[in-house]
């Protein structure tokens, strides 16, 4: 009977031993299992970013060339309407009616050159904005692993309701990695 008893006991206390190591090993998974966050201003680092710069200069470079286009067609334009306006009451009602159609040809050109700029300035920003907010995008995800972060927000959209301070501000490291400081 004492064999039992001390057997008994022996496993009575090897099992409180195991539960308290799997409380031990649960805390400590949860623990280390804390989701982390980070957040971040995508903007005001975009805004540092030199690679912003020279993507500005050739979008202000091409953005002036189509404007020179623009004006090049309105000055042609202007230079019509005078000679039509000299025209006076002399000339022949063929010669009216045909300075007439080529003023609203040249008028219509206008409209369409505009609305094709318009959409070639936005297809050029794109082009040119992209790769920065690749490398930007590329740059904090590298620094999220880093820390161990499941989530990080732009702050700078506005759409985050709550940061709590507990939230990792990745923007110093972020530009540390890309050398901006």
């Amino acid at each position: 009977m004492t064999k039992n008893f001390n057997t008994t006991l022996i496993m009575r206390n090897l099992m409180k031993l195991f539960a308290a190591l799997l409380i031990v090993f649960v805390a400590a998974s949860v623990n280390a299992q804390t989701p982390k966050f980070g957040h971040i201003d995508l903007q005001a680092l975009i805004q540092i970013m030199p690679e912003r710069t020279v993507a500005e200069t050739e979008f202000n470079t091409f953005q002036t060339e189509l404007e020179e286009i623009l004006g090049e067609m309105q000055a042609d334009y202007q230079q019509k309407l005078g000679e039509f306006e000299q025209l006076g009451e002399d000339a022949s009602e063929i010669k009216r009616n045909a300075k007439i159609t080529e003023l609203q040809d040249l008028q219509q050109r206008m409209q369409n050159y505009q609305g094709t700029a318009q959409q070639q300035l936005q297809q050029k920003q794109g082009e040119l904005l992209q790769p920065v907010f690749d490398k930007a995008e590329e740059t904090i995800e590298t620094v999220a692993k880093e820390l161990g972060l499941i989530y990080v927000f732009d702050i700078g959209t506005k759409v985050v309701l709550y940061k709590s301070n507990q939230s990792t501000d990745v923007l110093p490291l972020v530009k540390a990695k890309l050398g901006l400081e």
